[in-house]
């Protein structure tokens, strides 16, 4: 074994981290004081010399310094998982590489843990014990007992033989054993399948096929029962579930050109400029194309369930995959995230409707473990890939039904998205005999086996080893390097060297490779160790098998090698030449270390078709009381409604992810100027010069299907359709659904259930409204299992439809809200669908009480949803509009309460003619008593204030509410119609009827309760004094919101006289690996004169691009090498360490006539380099948030007076501005002086006034510093991201009246405007 060097970090766990380890101690009675340390662990080839010692030990020395003296007896050390290798360690050993350090073979780390008891003594014993599962998670770490035991991680084996399955003389008995042992979840009739072909091919099938076989057929990737023929109730169907589906693109295939055929679906979208650097110059151009829409959504349950970070995590980064592997290559763009668990129970704070407690199998993750972690693991992918996350949805449900628990122990876990490709590359070429078959991405590792199989099994019928196995890990820097060879690739036009081009998903490469050419109605040959392999030990099957993520697979021809080597080098981006394609459809994978094929099979076999499924069901019709809502107190249900997660403020969930990145996001989550997470849709732009952009939105109705599976389809789509009406959309025949169909198969009644529902969504609703479903996913083993104390228990989830809608968009410019507007003499206008049923089964009303009824909300009439969607699109266009939001979980009450959240603003309800119907008709009861018709009255107030049925809240200006009410009239829609009250200066919630008071609560205490999940798991996630002063924000009445204060007109062009002069100065738009910033920083620039020019880091350090032939430097944002030796850091040691990159940055910085900005990333690893740039040197350094989390924000920025040539005349003013970052505080503990720094940017609260206070400050840094410049003003680095709100349309929120620009872009112009 090579050796291996121990090197001390830094402190590893913060001190309120390490309190909620010792509380969580202290819980199991055991009393202890932690503290925490990094440990890295290098191996090298061959010893050191003193230099490299030293860069060595330079490159590990980051974040806060130890202190060894509380390293008090034997540490616990919490290290990668055996056998692989952590993503951390990927990114370090890069770094050390292009330092020079060419002896280290591999970085890792390690955290070392010492516990004492109270009087100073080691733990020992169980309380050690009890400590480990608190400190690692154990599917993607272990933990040992010794520093000397990381070795291990480092030692290597020969690589284990592949087996075969004795099928010839063992028979079928031999392949049962095989399908139980190695966890492959072969149906029986496959195992039949499998006996007759091998035998027919006269040999034993090896390891390798069968796990090959295995994945490639699984549920998971082959949906056999959604291809099965029905038989229901004894008669058999017409068509499978799918084919009902196809029938929605039968109906409807207009603007649609992708459907069901490749990785995602693809939707018209329009010609446009496409902004990207071009092949050759590398400068940036607008190029006029048709780009057409991406649209994909995904699952991924089960490993979220197992281990809810990675399973997240990798659950986003596998969507994001789809839509880079879409026909010759596409472009990811937003994404969209969805989580439904079981009940929270939170700690201290366990709700009426969640006693009693069921219990969970230990193997999986709590309901609230999955919420603390899966967002996370989910977000923290998107960020580092540099994919906005703007759109989702949360639920929580767990009740008894029928003698039965019913909730979602095994999670759904929603990972969608869209983006776009270039129209000439959506379908994928034929690939000639001989075309090369590439491997794109990262290594193989034994993680990740059988997930396929795993995910088509209900949670708890596999061994537990077999599903920490199924989970794989993360690497989104890896991923951002393929992908962007993959648009390398595709902005070469016609001459794009990708022929087919497949994600590595389920199965490994086992499925992708196979997949990749039968869709070219080809063989291939392929030999195994050309794969990647970073773990040399592993066997054939598990190099063949494992499903590593990152990865894609793609063929391109011979001569284009050389180019797609060039690229590839560029952006660091691992690849492989395994095999190549045939005209003999053969599969055959060689070993030349072995000697031997561990794969010789006919494709038809591996992908032919196994014997169809038939499922022979039965309904099962539910036996439910009604849901008596006659005696609950209002005042006591709208508290409870708003406080269960359904309805409650998602702030936890969105705050964490980058919403902007990319610079085209047009309507996030938040809205209006308190920025709350009210919106209905999410809207993006198609480009940086114009205003037509793409819509999605998100729809599920699930405890419905306990009713009515049928209702609670119709009301997905219905709800989908509600909240995607707020975007401006030419046409309701322009939305496109994704369908994600959920069920625990097998169960009573379930199959049945799921049959009728996919028949009336698709076959009935969809047909109807003109609208199709192009693109979905099913995951049909909704079920988890287990035994406690010899009881047995099972959790089955409702029938489960998640429906996402995407459609092209008229104007990202006129997107509805549901912020109030307060300076209007304005009208609240109700449109009832539901026809005044005001039906309350499944609803949130029920859920609180703990019931779930029997007469659910449904879709009444398809006209009338069509005409209320044509009839908003009419009014929002003639800006007679001022706010909508729908109406759903929570009903009439939670719709209007949170319009009142986004505006801090007082609504009176008068709720008279929407119970006068129910009303008149008991009056004529004469049997009943007065207390009946009281408690009637009362039922119906319930139901009209609760009802979840379809239907939108508008404000309008009361100058236009008589032509609104004449609009929807003249749809045909005057019953639905209701004019329900209007806004009031007590800052109350007022209900009233018959002019009597119902209910008159503060705003501010139901937006406590409302916001109370939110706060409460953000103080369990993050530093908690920051979870309480976000939270204190409700009651600040001093809190005006976000707001503008200019110094200056920013629709005046002071560059436009030296752009006129056709002088274009040439600017370096700079990144390293994991940069994700680029473009919309490029566009910024682009737009004020200058030439902006694609410059990698690799092109540097190769002399390819030399700094001295350009004026400027920008410095993007993203995450350079997945920071993993602290933000920026190891960006700049890449360059402080490598002498051709550290020449060429201290000439340019030295040189009179450079300039440089340096943003978010780029700002840190500037504030790095502060040693190389003159007058830099009282720069902090950017260290972790206080928070301890992400922070995506709009705050207050004020620009003070400063040298910098990029804030000239901007000195006073006071705009909001982007900022998405987890390492912002300014430390000037490890560098600097905070005395002399020239501070170019601050944070201040709402109130104008600078603020170190969460989260107007989002990262504690002192005296509010969010930006610094050089004594002459040159460069100026900043954590906030001015270019991603360069346009107007970019801001999550704005002042009525600007134009085009927004104030930023000044920054840029006066840029320009300096060099003349």
């Amino acid at each position: 074994m090579a050796d291996v060097l121990k090197l001390r970090g830094g402190a590893a766990l913060s001190s309120f981290r390490l309190e909620k380890i010792e509380t969580a101690l202290a819980a199991q009675g055991i009393s202890a004081r932690l503290y925490a340390e990094f440990w890295h662990f290098a191996e090298t080839s061959a010893p050191l010399g003193t230099e490299e010692n030293d860069v060595l030990g330079r490159i590990l020395s980051y974040g806060e310094p130890a202190d060894p003296q509380r390293a008090v007896g034997n540490p616990l050390v919490v290290l990668p998982r055996a056998g692989t290798v952590s993503p951390w360690s990927s990114k370090a050993t890069d770094i050390a590489e292009h330092c020079g350090l060419h002896n280290v073979l591999r970085v890792e780390r390690g955290m070392a843990v010492y516990a004492c008891d109270a009087a100073g003594k080691p733990l020992a014993g169980a309380a050690l014990e009890a400590l480990k599962p608190l400190i690692h998670d154990r599917m993607t770490e272990q933990v040992v007992e010794s520093l000397d035991a990381a070795e291990g991680l480092f030692r290597h084996f020969e690589p284990k033989p592949m087996q075969s399955v004795d099928i010839l003389s063992g028979g079928r008995a031999a392949l049962d054993a095989a399908n139980s042992e190695f966890g492959l979840a072969l149906s029986e009739d496959e195992i039949d399948y499998l006996l007759e072909n091998y035998r027919k091919l006269g040999r034993n099938p090896t390891d390798v096929e069968l796990t090959m076989f295995a994945q490639a057929n699984s549920e998971h990737c082959r949906h056999k029962i959604f291809n099965a023929d029905f038989i229901v109730d004894g008669e058999k169907q017409p068509q499978s579930l799918f084919g009902m589906i196809r029938e929605t693109h039968k109906a409807h295939p207009e603007g649609t050109v992708v459907a069901y055929s490749d990785n995602s679906s693809v939707i018209e979208g329009a010609e446009i400029e496409r902004f990207y650097p071009q092949p050759g110059s590398a400068e940036y151009r607008f190029d006029r194309q048709t780009a057409h829409i991406l649209m994909k959504v995904e699952t991924h349950n089960h490993p979220t369930a197992i281990s809810p970070f990675p399973g997240a995590a990798t659950g986003s980064g596998g969507e994001l995959r789809d839509e880079g592997s879409t026909g010759r290559g596409g472009k990811p763009k937003v994404g969209l995230s969805g989580f439904t668990v079981s009940n929270l129970n939170l700690p201290d704070a366990v709700q009426p409707w969640e006693e009693p407690t069921y219990g969970k199998p230990e193997r999986i993750a709590s309901a609230l473990d999955i919420m603390i972690e899966g967002p996370i693991g989910a977000a923290a992918f998107n960020n580092e890939f540099g994919r906005p996350n703007v759109c989702g949805y949360f639920r929580t449900f767990e009740e008894d039904c029928n003698g039965e628990r019913r909730g979602y122990h095994k999670p759904i876990m929603i990972a969608g998205g869209m983006g776009n490709i270039c129209a000439i590359h959506v379908g994928k070429n034929d690939l000639p005999d001989g075309s090369l078959l590439i491997q794109l991405g990262g290594p193989s590792f034994l993680i990740g086996m059988g997930g396929g199989a795993a995910s088509s099994m209900t949670t708890g019928t596999n061994t537990a080893d077999l599903d920490f196995d199924s989970v794989q890990r993360g690497n989104p820097e890896i991923e951002r390097r393929a992908q962007e060879v993959i648009d390398r690739c595709w902005q070469l036009g016609e001459r794009n060297p990708i022929q087919s081009i497949h994600d590595v998903g389920a199965g490994g490469l086992s499925n992708a490779f196979p997949e990749l050419v039968d869709g070219a109605d080809r063989g291939a040959v392929f030999e195994l160790r050309k794969v990647h392999i970073e773990e040399r030990g592993m066997s054939p099957k598990e190099v063949w098998s494992n499903e590593s993520q990152e990865r894609y697979v793609l063929a391109i021809l011979p001569q284009d090698l050389m180019l797609f080597e060039n690229l590839c080098e560029r952006e660091r981006c691992p690849f492989a030449v395994v095999g190549r394609a045939t005209t003999e459809k053969q599969l055959i994978v060689t070993d030349e270390h072995f000697g031997n094929s561990p794969v010789d099979m006919p494709m038809e076999v591996l992908l032919g078709k196994p014997p169809k499924m038939t499922r022979d069901v039965t309904r099962v019709q539910p036996q439910l009381p009604q849901f008596d809502s006659s005696l609950i107190n209002l005042k006591e249900a709208a508290y409870r409604v708003l406080r269960l997660p359904t309805v409650a403020d998602k702030n936890f969930l969105i705050t964490i992810g980058d919403r902007t990145v990319g610079g085209m996001t047009a309507r996030d989550q938040m809205v209006g100027p308190w920025q709350v997470p009210v919106a209905d849709v999410a809207v993006t732009t198609m480009g940086y010069n114009t205003t037509l952009g793409e819509a999605m939105a998100m729809g599920e109705r699930t405890p419905l299907a306990l009713i009515s599976g049928p209702a609670s389809g119709r009301m997905a789509v219905g709800e989908v359709l509600t909240n995607i009406a707020a975007a401006s959309i030419r046409d309701l025949g322009d939305v496109k659904l994704s369908a994600n169909w959920m069920a625990s198969a097998g169960h009573p009644g379930e199959d049945a259930n799921l049959y009728d529902t996919v028949k009336a969504v698709a076959l009935d609703l969809c047909r109807d409204l003109g609208i199709s479903i192009p693109v979905g996913k099913d995951s049909m083993s909704m079920k988890t299992v287990w035994s406690e104390d010899g009881e047995s228990k099972q959790v089955t989830a409702p029938l489960s439809l998640i429906i996402s809608a995407f459609a092209p968009v008229s104007d990202a410019r006129k997107t509805l809200t549901p912020a109030l507007a307060t300076d209007e003499e304005s009208d609240l206008l109700l449109i009832d669908l539901g026809a005044g049923k005001c039906r309350l089964g499944g609803s949130a009303l029920a859920q609180v009480y703990k019931q779930i009824g029997n007469n659910c909300p449904d879709v009444v009439s398809t006209e009338r949803l069509k005409a209320f969607f044509a009839t908003v699109q009419k009014l929002n266009a003639e800006d007679r509009i001022l706010a909508y939001h729908d109406r759903s979980d929570g009903g009439l009450l939670a719709a209007v309460a949170e319009m009142m959240f986004a505006s801090r603003a007082g609504v009176t309800l008068e709720i008279d003619e929407l119970c006068i119907d129910r009303r008149c008709r008991q009056r004529g009861a004469h049997e009943f008593s007065p207390e009946d018709v009281a408690r009637a009255e009362n039922g119906r107030v319930m139901g009209v204030l609760f009802n979840e049925e379809l239907g939108a809240v508008l404000q309008v200006k009361r100058s236009d509410t008589a032509a609104v009410i004449a609009a929807f009239m003249n749809a045909g829609l005057s019953a639905e119609l209701h004019v329900i009250g209007s806004l009031n200066g007590d800052d109350r919630l007022k209900i009233k009827k018959r002019n009597r008071l119902l209910l008159d609560e503060p705003r501010v205490a139901l937006q406590q309760a409302w916001s109370e999940t939110s706060w409460r798991i953000q103080r369990l996630r993050d530093n908690p004094v920051c979870a309480d002063a976000e939270y204190a924000r409700i009651t600040d009445k001093n809190d005006k919101g976000l707001f503008a204060k200019l110094t200056f007109d920013p629709s005046e062009n002071i560059a436009a006289p030296f752009i006129a002069t056709g002088a274009k100065p040439k600017i370096a738009i700079l990144r390293e690996q994991g940069v994700n910033g680029q473009v919309e920083m490029a566009a910024a620039f682009d737009r004020a004169g200058f030439a902006a020019t694609d410059v990698h880091m690799s092109d540097i350090i190769s002399g390819r691009i030399q700094l001295a032939d350009f004026k400027g430097v920008a410095a993007c944002g993203g995450f350079s090498y997945g920071d993993v030796l602290g933000a920026g850091e190891g960006w700049a040691k890449s360059i402080l360490f490598n002498p051709q990159a550290r020449a060429q940055f201290e000439a340019f910085f030295q040189r009179a006539d450079s300039f440089g900005l340096g943003v978010c990333n780029g700002c840190q690893m500037m504030a790095n380099l502060s040693g190389i740039i003159p007058g830099a040197q009282a720069w902090p350094k950017f260290t972790r948030n206080q928070s301890e989390q992400f922070e995506a924000r709009f705050v207050m920025a004020e620009l003070p007076q400063s040298p910098s040539l990029f804030f000239s005349g901007m000195a006073g003013s006071q705009i909001p501005v982007v900022v998405s970052h987890g390492e912002g505080f300014a430390n000037f503990s490890q560098q600097g002086d905070i005395g002399q720094a020239i501070v170019v940017m601050r944070y201040v609260d709402n109130g104008g006034k600078v603020t170190e206070t969460y989260p107007y400050n989002p990262n504690g840094s002192p005296q509010g510093i969010a930006g610094v410049t050089t004594a002459d003003g040159r460069f100026s680095i900043m954590m906030p991201h001015p270019e991603r709100v360069f346009r107007t349309v970019q801001m999550s929120w704005h002042p009525e009246g600007w134009g085009e620009d927004s104030p930023w872009l000044r920054m840029f112009r006066n840029a320009r405007k300096m060099l003349g």
